[in-house]
């Protein structure tokens, strides 16, 4: 089955659920330069698989997916310092992390599955 738009991708759809929860979780966080990163590299995961997918060719699709996995291991490094920074509990994070976890499990088969001679 050839997926036809991006809304399709598991990892686009998990991706947003991931943000949404970021954005909850770090909605009332005085650090706002903190928030503002975490929230951007949440973002920036499931940004980088829409607009690699309309790209021209499978070869620019990966290279976005290769973004977009590294975006996700920045969410997972901040989600380790916010609760270091006593901005998370452990709880949180590692629900967090088990999401973003998910989200680069996904990725990376996606990326593995990419056969840019088709």
């Amino acid at each position: 089955m050839k997926i036809k738009r991006f809304e399709d991708i598991i990892a686009w759809q998990k991706a947003q659920d991931l943000t949404v929860e970021i954005y909850s979780l770090f909605k009332g966080l005085k650090d706002y330069s903190f928030r503002d990163q975490v929230c951007r590299a949440s973002v920036s995961i499931s940004n980088n698989i829409a607009e690699g997918f309309d790209r021209s060719s499978l070869i620019d699709f990966k290279r976005f997916l290769y973004i977009s996995l590294s975006s996700c291991s920045e969410v997972k490094s901040m989600l380790y310092l916010a609760e270091r920074l006593n901005y998370i509990d452990e709880k949180n994070r590692n629900l967090l992390i088990n999401q973003a976890a998910e989200v680069s499990m996904i990725l990376t088969g996606l990326i593995k599955s990419i056969n840019p001679s088709n």
